[in-house]
């Protein structure tokens, strides 16, 4: 990871719709970011602090979207995510921790009964940054599922 090299978006919360290029039944998203050494302000500030992860069997149900990128790697950008009852599927709220090692893995709620090609990462807040916000990378980790 290059200091720098992230997804910025203006404030301190947004969220971002990844599509995953195969429906899988997720187990568990990392969320890595530059350390404090690495960053050349000294700063890291930015850091997403408290996010949620949601998801969906359909982009559709995740509201509406824009989406921009070249062919597969897509960054759709939602206003809400709901599902058929109206609401998001919360697998997991978690806090990245500016403190611990850049790399950090987050288990998602595994008690779902359908495999998702869609995902949602909500960065409620970060650590401080009232300006911008960066996200460096996200792995989303799971089992595929078999083909209909």
């Amino acid at each position: 990871i290059t200091p720098g090299q992230c997804w910025s978006f203006r404030g301190f919360w947004g969220q971002v719709v990844i599509k995953l290029p195969a429906r899988i039944w997720p187990t568990a998203v990392t969320v890595h970011h530059v350390l404090e050494a690495d960053s050349p302000p000294g700063s890291i500030s930015s850091t997403p602090k408290d996010i949620a992860i949601s998801v969906s069997p359909c982009c559709t149900e995740l509201g509406r979207i824009w989406c921009i990128g070249p062919g597969q790697r897509l960054l759709c950008f939602v206003l809400q995510g709901l599902n058929e009852e109206g609401e998001a599927t919360l697998l997991g709220t978690f806090s990245y921790d500016i403190k611990g090692e850049a790399r950090q893995v987050f288990p998602l709620k595994t008690t779902h009964y359908q495999a998702f090609q869609y995902i949602q990462l909500r960065i409620q807040n970060n650590w401080g940054n009232t300006e911008y916000t960066c996200l460096y990378r996200v792995q989303v980790h799971g089992r595929i599922a078999a083909r209909n």
